[in-house]
């Protein structure tokens, strides 16, 4: 026991030297003053009032904050120059890019054939657009609407009024009250001011890389709080409006047909249309479009030759419903067998068809108008 105690006690005096040896020599493991800092301070410096120094400081400490964090605010905001790799417009290919349209802005597809960006504001071309897009999109709706709703005496002929259609009293004083309330609120919103609103302040920070003028169309107007649905950030507003501005210029084509259609017709819209009536064709047709989505695709627009393709998984599964067929049949065989064999000895196809034959008969000699 004596010797461990004295084992110990050797090893605290040599531990003891150890730690003077480094406190006497502590300077040569301090960071020296020319690493440190490289700021020198002046007599004047020296002398100037501690609130000076303070201010100075905090000066440097806000500058430095920017610095650190404006790459972060900076990658909220939507980036311009989205298609400044590309030379010919995305849309129609064998055009030159409009130089004003490089994808910063929602619906830009690279679509001036006619160049109306390089003469005109861009701004207020697309505050034309957005406009005209959601009368539109209300247009679409209330048009077949009104012909497959409205009395007679608000129709003429049967088709909604219009500046083609023509009008009667009643029609002439409604659509003179709608268009007079739109050209109000068009005046009353032309010059509008939308920097002290929460969508407009949002929309500047939104496209303040790009111009300073933010969103057009922004009427501040959201009450179901449904424009940061699918995420409260930059780019998710920018599609939610390029949704908004793609179903609006459908609408446009959409409103414009329906009223060269009854002109050159003189029947309405809604007569024999699968549209508007209930049908199998529309639903078939619709599940056929899906199907063939889910499989094929058309390649990239931008690259010759354009052609349509696989999806990435279709090629997989065409394959799927190739094989679950061949199942199906293989499974089948035995029991169509039965079936064929069924109907040839008692005849059913023939008498099935002769009976649908005879009601169809019976049904056109009772309605006079077949």
């Amino acid at each position: 026991t004596f010797q461990i105690i004295q084992s110990n006690f050797e090893k605290m005096k040599v531990c003891s030297i150890v730690l003077s040896l480094l406190v006497a020599n502590g300077s040569g493991f301090a960071v020296q003053p020319s690493v440190r800092s490289k700021v020198s301070l002046s007599a004047a410096t020296l002398e100037a009032p501690a609130k000076e120094l303070n201010s100075d400081a905090a000066v440097m400490r806000e500058a430095i904050v920017s610095e650190i964090s404006s790459p972060v605010s900076n990658s909220d905001r939507i980036e311009p120059g989205r298609y400044n790799d590309l030379s010919k417009s995305l849309t129609l290919p064998f055009l030159q890019r409009p130089p004003a349209l490089d994808g910063s802005h929602a619906g830009d597809f690279g679509f001036d054939p006619l160049g109306f960006t390089e003469t005109q504001d861009l701004y207020y071309m697309q505050e034309c657009e957005i406009r005209h897009a959601r009368l539109a999109m209300l247009a679409v709706i209330g048009w077949p609407m009104s012909e497959l709703l409205a009395p007679d005496w608000m129709l003429q002929n049967g088709m909604a009024p219009s500046v083609l259609n023509g009008f009667n009293p009643l029609s002439f004083i409604g659509a003179a009250l709608f268009f007079g309330t739109v050209g109000f609120f068009e005046y009353k919103t032309s010059l509008r001011r939308n920097v002290d609103t929460e969508l407009g302040d949002l929309h500047r920070e939104d496209m303040k890389d790009v111009w300073k003028y933010g969103v057009a169309g922004d009427y501040n107007f959201d009450p179901l709080n449904l424009y940061s649905s699918i995420g409260d950030d930059a780019k998710s507003r920018k599609g939610l409006r390029e949704v908004e501005i793609s179903h609006g210029r459908y609408a446009m084509l959409g409103i414009t047909s329906f009223a060269l259609w009854e002109y050159l017709t003189g029947h309405p819209i809604v007569e024999n249309s699968m549209f508007f009536h209930p049908n199998a064709l529309l639903p078939a047709l619709t599940l056929g479009w899906f199907a063939w989505n889910q499989i094929y695709e058309v390649s990239d627009l931008t690259e010759y030759p354009i052609k349509i393709q696989y999806t990435n998984e279709g090629e997989m599964k065409l394959q799927r419903i190739k094989d679950s067929i061949a199942d199906a049949s293989n499974a089948g065989a035995p029991a169509l067998e039965k079936v064929t064999a069924f109907n040839d000895e008692y005849e059913v196809t023939s008498k099935i068809g002769g009976a649908f034959g005879k009601a169809k008969q019976a049904i056109k000699d009772s309605y006079i108008y077949w």
